[in-house]
């Protein structure tokens, strides 16, 4: 992320308090913008990744919704195959997953099979149809992504994943 002509070079070290603002109140006043343009630019990195479901699951099939892909892609990477998993990785409730489910399988993308290591019980998988458009949908996401990542230097690029780490701790 290289600065613009407008603004300085993001190095990682502090920047210099201006001439005058050595209060403890203007730092604080400088920080609490900082943090209010950090949450602002969350909230659109989030909307735009809620964007970013809502066109996966159109590629999938134009009735599937934003979290109806979520539980597919759960279930087509093997990360969770049963509604419990589901709904453990996504944080959601159980009548919203047991919905999506049903609707996934009306639509020929999941299947419930029986657990080969528990006869009793039954695993969702994903379709061979679910297998092809959720990897057309991933190769568009990617794409774009890529599109906009490879605009950047490797060493911002490098920075960004520190940054992102941290914050995820």
């Amino acid at each position: 992320m290289s600065a613009s002509p407008d603004e300085p070079a993001r190095t990682g070290a502090p920047a210099a308090a201006p001439e005058g603002a050595g209060s403890a109140e203007s730092g604080s006043t400088e920080l609490d913008q900082a943090i209010s343009r950090v949450e602002h630019e969350l909230g659109r990195l989030f909307a735009r990744i809620r964007v970013s479901w809502r066109e996966a699951a159109t590629t999938v099939h134009p009735d599937l919704q934003p979290l109806g892909y979520q539980v597919l892609t759960s279930i087509a990477s093997g990360k969770a195959t049963s509604a419990g998993a589901i709904i453990e990785r996504l944080q959601t409730d159980k009548s919203a997953v047991s919905r999506q489910v049903r609707q996934l399988e009306e639509l020929g993308l999941v299947e419930s099979v029986r657990d080969p290591d528990d006869r009793r019980a039954r695993v969702l998988v994903a379709t061979e149809l679910a297998q092809e458009r959720v990897a057309l949908a991933r190769s568009r996401y990617e794409a774009r992504l890529g599109e906009r990542l490879r605009r950047w230097s490797a060493d911002d690029l490098d920075h960004f994943t520190e940054l992102l780490a941290a914050f995820g701790d």
